[in-house]
């Protein structure tokens, strides 16, 4: 691990930060608190390219064989040096943040695309296992494209048992929102399935994203497809915990960077409430 004074800030989520190659703390604003990443994806790929994606260099493709020791050894080292506080006076993290909110399985790209994602969160419970420090939350954060796989499956249904849930990104309800917004080539029909599976393994919350793209708001015709999308949820009796809807938190380093923005406070609101009139509760973070 870096041994030279880093300052961890809530807009600079890098990778890299801790020295490490699949570990990577952060200061969150969404938790209030530490949250530690876990990187499955360290060659930056992703099989969707979403085109807010604050990721630089982002390729297509799945992630590469993982060393499961090296991920065992990161994590463990990482937790102990939060549990002697040795990691909240080298990161200079302020006071208000010296909490571990979270572990996250996320980072540069799909995790569920690793081949042997069911090993992988094995080794996640075992490094876990040999650091009793509490962690309120663990989050895996997924596209939800390959929940239909098998050894996905059986890596979601381990974690449940760690006490994981899983955020299911869900930006657009249209084949025509999706391919332009995620670069995903999926039917919102899977979409919906895959949910549904997903529901069935581990407690589920939709996570989604908007923002105003060349100054104007999702399409109305987007905004109903998605409410769609979620009163069919509600029709098929899919256990959805909630909504986490957010803005954009970080600069875009795709090639779209400069066709995005903010979209007001007053519209986020607005829309949340159109959520929550389905009887869905919603986490707003602006």
């Amino acid at each position: 691990m870096a041994s030279d004074p880093i300052l961890l800030t809530v807009t600079d989520h890098r990778r890299d930060l801790a020295g490490l190659t699949y570990v990577y703390p952060v200061v969150s604003r969404r938790a209030g608190g530490i949250s530690v990443g876990i990187n499955f994806n360290p060659n930056r790929a992703c099989n969707w390219r979403c085109i807010y994606c604050q990721v630089a260099g982002l390729q297509r493709g799945t992630a590469p064989p993982l060393d499961h020791r090296q991920l065992k050894q990161e994590l463990i080292g990482l937790l102990r040096r939060m549990q002697n506080g040795d990691f909240y006076r080298r990161f200079q993290v302020p006071e208000a943040y010296r909490t571990l909110k979270d572990i996250a399985v996320s980072g540069d790209g799909e995790p569920t695309t690793l081949k042997d994602f069911d090993a992988a969160i094995a080794t996640l419970e075992d490094a876990l296992s040999s650091v009793p420090l509490p962690i309120p939350a663990k989050v895996l954060i997924t596209n939800g494209s390959l929940i239909h796989r098998p050894a996905v499956q059986k890596g979601l249904a381990r974690w449940q048992k760690l006490g994981g849930e899983v955020w299911f990104k869900l930006d657009c309800a249209t084949r025509e929102g999706l391919k332009r917004i995620n670069g995903a080539a999926i039917a919102p029909a899977r979409m919906l399935a895959n949910l549904e599976l997903a529901a069935a393994l581990c407690p589920v919350w939709i996570q989604t994203c908007v923002f105003a793209l060349d100054g104007q708001p999702p399409p109305s015709s987007e905004q109903k497809a998605y409410l769609d999308f979620l009163a069919q949820a509600l029709s098929r009796a899919i256990p959805i915990q909630g909504v986490l809807l957010y803005g954009l938190a970080r600069p875009s380093r795709q090639p779209e960077a400069g066709r995005l923005g903010p979209l007001p406070v007053t519209w986020m609101h607005e829309f949340a409430e159109r959520i929550r009139a389905l009887g869905i509760s919603v986490q707003l973070t602006p």
